[in-house]
C-alpha cells in the first residue's frame, strides 16, 4: 500500500513526494480515509508515528474545494515547538497548493501574527493562550472554521489548557469536522472527546507503549557521577543526533554548558530561553550544527528530528507516560533508535513501572571506569495487558 491509493490531488501528491513519503504509517492508513470522508476522528497513537501528516494531508485536500483567503482550519497545539513543527509540515506537504498557514503563540510579538491573520491565512496553528488574547482583541474570527484539530490532547490537559480550549470551542461553529489526537486517554480527555466528537471513527494504535524500533537500556550510577558517565556515553555514541532530558530548566542549562566546556557541540532547550533562542537551538540541532540537545520535558513532544539516534534520560522522568513521550523522539517513522537512562537507587520504583509498561526487564549496562556501582536486582515485570 502506498500514498497513491488515497487518490490525493496532484498538488498534494507533489508535497508527499517532497517530504519523501512512500508507504503510509499505521495511523495514516487508518485515519486518512475517514478524515477525507468528513468524519470526526479520535486518534490514539504514540508520538513519532506520523500523525501530523495523517491530518494535514486530508485537510489540504479538503481546502482545495473551497474559498481562499479565509480562515478555515484551526489546529490547537500545546507547545510553541509543536506549533512550529506542524506549521513546517504544512509548508512542505502543501508547497504546491498555495495555502497559507500561520503560527500563533506567546513569547513573541503578536504583530506578525495579526498581520498574517489579516493577510488571509487559511490555516492557523495555535497555542490556546495567545489565541484567546487575539480573540479578545477581535483580530481573529473563528466563525467560519470548517475543521478543528486538537493535537496532543493529553499534553494540553497536563499543561492546564482545558479551560482555555473550552472557551475557544464556544467561538467555533457547531457544524464542523473535529479531529482529536492523543497519546494517552485519561478520563478528562475521554470526557472531552465524548462531548466534542460526533459519531467519531476511533483509531487506537497501542497507546502508551513505546514503538518497537527503540532499544532500551539502563546505566546504574551514583548521582555524583552522572555527568561523568554521560560524557563517557556521548563519546562512544557515534555521529547521530542525541537528545538528553533533564528534570529542571536549571539543570538543562548547566549540563549543556558542561558538555560545551568538555568540547561537545551542545545546547539547551528549556523554558527560560526566549523564543528566538529556542528557535536557534532547534535549528542548530535539526541541521546538525550541534549534536547534543539538552532539554526539559517541554520539548518532549515538540521535536521532530528524524536523525535522532539516541535519547538519554539524564534524570528519570516522573511517569511512565513521560518516559514514552521522551523516548518517542527516536525510532521515528520505523527507524531504529536507542533509549538510555542513567539511574540511581531512588529510581527503582519508576524502573519497575516502565518495565511493567514494556512487559520485560530492561537491560543493565556498564562502562569501563564505572564498575563499582552495584547493579539493580532484576525483577520479572508483570505481563502487559492492553486495555
Amino acid at each position: 500500500m502506498n500514498f497513491t491509493s488515497f487518490a490525493f490531488h496532484p498538488q498534494i501528491n507533489a508535497g508527499i513526494s517532497a517530504a519523501g513519503y512512500s508507504t503510509p504509517t499505521a495511523i495514516q492508513l487508518h485515519t486518512i480515509p475517514p478524515i477525507l470522508e468528513g468524519r470526526d476522528v479520535l486518534g490514539l497513537a504514540q508520538t513519532g508515528t506520523g500523525k501530523t501528516a495523517a491530518f494535514v494531508l486530508p485537510i489540504l485536500e479538503h481546502l482545495l474545494a473551497g474559498p481562499r483567503g479565509k480562515l478555515r482550519v484551526l489546529i490547537l497545539s500545546p507547545t510553541r515547538e509543536l506549533t512550529e513543527q506542524t506549521h513546517t509540515n504544512i509548508g512542505i506537504l502543501g508547497r504546491q497548493t498555495g495555502f497559507r498557514s500561520i503560527t500563533i503563540y506567546g513569547g513573541v510579538s503578536a504583530q506578525p501574527q495579526i498581520k498574517g491573520l489579516r493577510a488571509g491565512a487559511e490555516i492557523v496553528v495555535a497555542c490556546p493562550g495567545r489565541l484567546l488574547d487575539l480573540m479578545g482583541q477581535k483580530v481573529v474570527n473563528l466563525s467560519r472554521i470548517e475543521i478543528l484539530v486538537i493535537d496532543e490532547a493529553d499534553r494540553m490537559f497536563d499543561m492546564g489548557f482545558l479551560p482555555d480550549i473550552r472557551r475557544i470551542l464556544a467561538a467555533l461553529p457547531n457544524q464542523r469536522q473535529t479531529l482529536l489526537f492523543s497519546a494517552t486517554m485519561p478520563d478528562e480527555i475521554r470526557s472531552l472527546a465524548n462531548e466534542l466528537l460526533n459519531d467519531p471513527v476511533k483509531v487506537d494504535l497501542g497507546v502508551t507503549r513505546p514503538v518497537e524500533t527503540i532499544g532500551h537500556a539502563l546505566y546504574p550510577v551514583d548521582q555524583t557521577r552522572k555527568t561523568e558517565l554521560l560524557l563517557a556515553i556521548l563519546r562512544k555514541s557515534g555521529s547521530g543526533q542525541i537528545l538528553v532530558f533533564t528534570r529542571t530548566k536549571h539543570r538543562a542549562k548547566k549540563l549543556a554548558e558542561q558538555l560545551v566546556k568538555a568540547g561537545l557541540p551542545a545546547a539547551s532547550l528549556q523554558g527560560n530561553l526566549s523564543q528566538n533562542r529556542r528557535q536557534e537551538a532547534m535549528n542548530s540541532f535539526r541541521t546538525g550544527r550541534i549534536q547534543v540537545l539538552v532539554a526539559t520535558d517541554i520539548a518532549a513532544r515538540g521535536i521532530d528530528v528524524s536523525q535522532i539516534s539516541h535519547v538519554i534520560n539524564f534524570d528519570m522522568p516522573d511517569t511512565a507516560d513521560a518516559y514514552t513521550h521522551r523516548i518517542g523522539r527516536t525510532g521515528r517513522m520505523a527507524r531504529q533508535g536507542t533509549a538510555l537512562t542513567l539511574v540511581t537507587r531512588d529510581d527503582l520504583p519508576m524502573i519497575r513501572t516502565i518495565e511493567h509498561l514494556l512487559g520485560r526487564s530492561l537491560e543493565q549496562r556498564k562502562l569501563a571506569g564505572f564498575e563499582a556501582i552495584q547493579p539493580f536486582p532484576k525483577v520479572t515485570p508483570a505481563p502487559h495487558f492492553q486495555h
